[in-house]
């Protein structure tokens, strides 16, 4: 288990009726997670592994991957 799961557990959660999860507050408050904030929503279905991660967190992480695609695309010879 310790090479699976390297993070704390912060309890379990209820799927509501309408597919709605509860996040934990003790976790909410660790990840700053406020009421209104947008969450990205990752799986990977054959482990049956669900992630979250902030919106604003996500979109920086894109800026920073397309400015390293965008390096990296200006050392490489183009073809003709």
């Amino acid at each position: 288990m310790q090479a699976f799961f390297k993070g704390k557990v912060y309890g379990s959660v209820t799927v509501g009726e309408r597919g709605q999860l509860v996040i934990p507050v003790e976790l909410r408050k660790a990840l700053r997670i406020k009421s209104g904030d947008q969450l990205m929503v990752f799986a990977k279905l054959d482990k049956k592994v669900i992630s979250l991660m902030s919106s604003k967190d996500f979109s920086q992480f894109l800026e920073r991957a397309e400015k390293l695609i965008s390096k990296l695309e200006s050392k490489v010879p183009k073809r003709n």
